[in-house]
């Protein structure tokens, strides 16, 4: 902007609005992929991967059946993330004392309106991708049909109802047993099932792997936050069991979880291929030596996005080295 002033000309640098809604629109998306918290995507997958690997060993899938899933899994991830957010600013957990990340409501990135309102959009478009994917698997299969969408309902309720409404399950200690169910047993045998539109019992042995270590991420989650939960009156698993009890409750799920990783190598075993997952073991034990080492509950936090990655490069290997093997 130019003004005059005694016959010379004065140049004034004023942002044009343009240029500002720009930066704010700009701001605003870094902000909502924040809140999508694309960490947590990988192990989201690890449950579709497994069962659908698994399935395509068998010589038995659609691949249609694969896409949608995948998308439908991603969608209740973010779905359940938002809705987190969201919750725990609302009820105050998501405060000054958190540990963790700052979240984008408790920042004031994005207001609690907005949040709710991507919670309603994001359980709209996930139920819509869910019933493309169950048209897809069952077609005329009604009854099927009709039990997997009960199935997908629940999913979305429990995205939601973790952090969210007076009877929030995740402040009662029932989270770890949320994630073990929909992370695990419907995630892994559930797209088993609509591939191959039978089941067997071994296929739940990879569900409880892929089961325990989503729900190692969680607690590793939950120690990180105890002390702020305990102020906050969120009761986890975590901070009523304590400090080192949590960390032994934690080994105890890793181990678990590759126990029955190994019945199901032995029930099932063709080749050498078969033990390519456990490439991925080192990253675990790795891992796990290094928590029983932390002092500083701050300090697990790069270890969740660890276990992640380490959780789907398991599911990924898992699957293709009975997919090589026949």
């Amino acid at each position: 902007m130019r003004f005059w002033k005694n016959g010379t000309p004065i140049f004034i640098n004023i942002p044009s609005f343009r240029n500002m809604e720009n930066k704010r629109g700009a701001n605003s998306i870094k902000s909502w992929i924040k809140a999508f918290r694309l960490r947590t995507l990988p192990l989201a997958l690890s449950s579709t991967i497994t069962g659908s690997l698994i399935a395509v060993s068998k010589g038995n899938y659609k691949i249609q059946v694969i896409v949608l899933a995948s998308i439908t899994t991603l969608l209740l991830q973010v779905l359940s993330n938002l809705a987190n957010d969201y919750g725990d600013a609302v009820k105050g957990v998501d405060n000054e004392n958190r540990t963790g990340p700052a979240r984008t409501v408790q920042s004031g990135e994005i207001s609690a309106g907005e949040m709710k309102r991507a919670v309603i959009i994001a359980a709209i478009v996930s139920l819509i991708s869910g019933m493309f994917l169950l048209y897809v698997s069952f077609g005329n299969h009604i009854k099927t049909a009709l039990l997997f969408f009960a199935i997908g309902i629940g999913a979305i309720i429990a995205a939601i109802k973790y952090t969210v409404g007076k009877s929030a399950y995740g402040y009662h200690k029932a989270g770890d047993l949320f994630v073990f169910i929909f992370f695990g047993i419907t995630g892994v045998a559930g797209i088993y099932y609509m591939n191959t539109l039978s089941i067997s019992f071994d296929i739940f042995l990879p569900a409880i792997s892929i089961g325990l270590f989503s729900v190692g991420v969680l607690n590793l989650n939950n120690m990180r936050d105890m002390d702020n939960d305990r102020i906050s009156g969120k009761n986890t698993i975590a901070s009523q069991l304590g400090w080192s009890k949590a960390k032994v409750y934690h080994y105890t799920l890793i181990l678990t979880g590759w126990v029955s990783a190994f019945a199901y190598l032995f029930i099932n075993y063709k080749s050498p291929y078969n033990f390519l997952f456990i490439l991925t073991l080192p990253l675990f034990i790795k891992d796990l030596v290094a928590i029983s080492k932390i002092k500083r509950k701050e300090a697990l936090d790069p270890f969740l996005k660890k276990l992640a990655i380490s959780t789907f490069l398991f599911s990924l290997l898992l699957g293709v080295g009975f997919v090589v093997s026949g």
